[in-house]
């Protein structure tokens, strides 16, 4: 017998700020990003509102900001972008409550080895609260895999890397599964039916109309080119082309704004495709009634500002924002971004998940190193000699991940990180001994900062320490182990080596935390940075 749950039951069992309706708007919002000419703007004074309960669709051709207006409402520009205008929660500009917003890009990341009950009960487990039951936990999580159409592939793997696994439409459905786990109050869509079917494309978008019904969640999704049946589920339409918007009200009313400005929809023919077909600026001129495009997006956009529907949205916008706040602003909380868990969960989840594959990796390639060297065979040493390769491989994870969260652009965190592990090898002791390195910077403070330094310090006492060397060939063993270490190698001798394990694993914790702190520093001193750079750089 299917599970049947009450439509509010997920919703009691949330905290109460989470619980409230949250109307959306946004009005003069415009974003140029950086090129080499200055900003080139990409969305210009767009206006707009989304109402709990009901889906505003954004359309028009590739290109033409529908992304842009996306990442802008989720707070997820770029760091070369610049925003103006205003994005106001209920009339004020207020941060969300941790997991209020649900965000689906256009990029799927799913881990191809799990199957798909794996993932969603993941997230489930990581999404919902504390306190739920974890069978009630399962009931959501099977609940909105039917949902989504997913029961039939519930042991499916995602796959990937040449191994079979979901469709694309399944992926696409299983994102989506992941987002409306928690009915979060704010669900924005990226292109949610690409690569579905028409008949899928109708179950999807038309279980997210129920959704959003039934726990009052505020929907706007952008869309390529929907069907007629898909096009009749939207409340609203936004049609932007050029980063201009030529329309924004009433889907219904769509049809009467091109008919009146003079490109009438044909019978028979899908309004979507209709709109879309008009305002396409992808070519050169309309070849079947001669009008350029570009002149077609003008007479649009001033049409749009001058007639009655623009009039309601600015006066429906006044009264949206009219409404009273109810809760105080929180602290918006993002990685990977959408809620799905906090920044301490993600630093301990992969700092678990990480090394069994590092202990690995550092295993068979070091047992094959030790044998080919030749060091000391007893198991207590090769043990210590794979323990400190397992922490330095640790080492360098982190300080990778550190140097990815202050870096955005992958090639250049790649050369930071090299330029950082260079600098630590050279002063490490190793291509010149601690005594001769120069005082300043190389001495102080990198010959103590580098990692390197206590790997290598702690393999060279797992070594030596103990052996006695003859003072000539076949002499009598006269030089001991320690006396070379630190007469020749200037090791610090006032220590074990165990001490220097130690130390390589306090800097692995020290790194993780350091890795934290960016992390939760970045969200949230990075929108500050951009709001004042957007400032300064449209006043001047």
């Amino acid at each position: 017998m299917e599970y049947v749950q009450n439509p509010m039951s997920v919703a009691s069992k949330l905290p109460r700020k989470d619980r409230v309706a949250r109307f959306l708007t946004w009005e003069k919002l415009g974003v140029a990003v950086s090129s080499s000419n200055g900003y080139r703007s990409v969305l210009t004074d767009a206006n707009g509102y989304a109402k709990p309960g009901e889906i505003v669709a954004i359309m028009g051709p590739s290109g033409c900001g529908k992304s842009t207006l996306l990442d802008s409402l989720a707070g997820r520009l770029a760091s070369n972008t610049r925003q103006t205008g205003r994005i106001l929660i209920n009339g004020r500009k207020s941060r969300l409550a941790f997991g209020t917003m649900a965000y689906m890009t256009q990029e799927q990341v799913l881990t191809w080895t799990l199957t798909v009950k794996e993932t969603v009960y993941y997230s489930a487990e990581l999404q919902l609260p504390k306190t739920m039951p974890r069978s009630e936990k399962r009931e959501i999580a099977d609940r909105t895999i039917r949902e989504m159409g997913l029961q039939n592939a519930m042991n499916t793997r995602i796959g990937g890397w040449g191994i079979k696994g979901l469709s694309g439409g399944q992926k696409r459905r299983l994102s989506i599964c992941l987002e409306v786990l928690t009915r979060p109050k704010f669900l924005l869509l990226d292109e949610p039916v690409s690569g579905l079917d028409s008949a899928s494309s109708y179950y999807v978008m038309s279980r997210i109309v129920k959704l959003s019904r039934q726990y009052q969640m505020t929907v706007v999704t952008a869309i390529h080119q929907p069907s007629s049946q898909v096009f009749g589920l939207f409340n609203n339409l936004c049609l932007l082309s050029l980063g201009k918007t030529l329309y924004f009200g009433p889907t219904f009313a769509a049809n009467q704004f091109f008919a009146v400005n003079g490109f009438p929809c044909p019978d028979l023919q899908s309004p979507a495709d209709h709109y879309l077909m008009t305002i396409n600026t992808d070519f050169d001129e309309d070849t079947e009634n001669g009008n350029v495009p570009d002149e077609v997006i003008h007479v649009l956009a001033e049409a749009y500002k001058s007639s009655k529907v623009y009039m309601e949205t600015q006066r429906e916008i006044v009264t949206l924002c009219g409404e009273p706040l109810e809760g105080s602003p929180h602290s918006w909380k993002k990685l990977r971004l959408n809620g799905h868990y906090g920044v301490g969960s993600y630093v301990i989840s992969h700092a678990i998940s990480s090394t069994p594959y590092l202990l690995l990796i550092s295993l068979i390639p070091g047992a094959i190193a030790y044998s080919f060297i030749g060091l000391q065979r007893q198991p207590e040493e090769f043990i210590y000699f794979e323990l400190v390769v397992l922490m330095a491989m640790l080492l360098v994870e982190c300080q990778m991940m550190i140097v990815a969260a202050i870096v955005p652009n992958l090639l250049m965190g790649i050369i930071s990180g090299a330029g950082v592990q260079g600098l630590m090898i050279l002063g490490a002791g190793f291509f010149r001994l601690p005594n001769h390195l120069p005082q300043f910077f190389w001495k102080y403070p990198m010959y103590y900062l580098s990692f390197h330094r206590y790997a290598l310090e702690g393999l060279y006492k797992n070594e030596f320490e103990g052996l006695r060397f003859p003072a000539y060939s076949g002499g009598p063993p006269v030089v001991d182990g320690r006396v070379l270490l630190k007469s020749e190698l200037h090791v610090e001798m006032g220590y074990s080596k165990w001490v220097d394990l130690g130390i390589l694993f306090g800097m692995v914790v020290a790194y993780r935390i350091m890795f934290f702190c960016i992390v939760k520093t970045t969200e949230k001193v990075r929108p500050i940075i951009r709001d004042f750079m957007s400032s300064y750089t449209f006043r001047n």
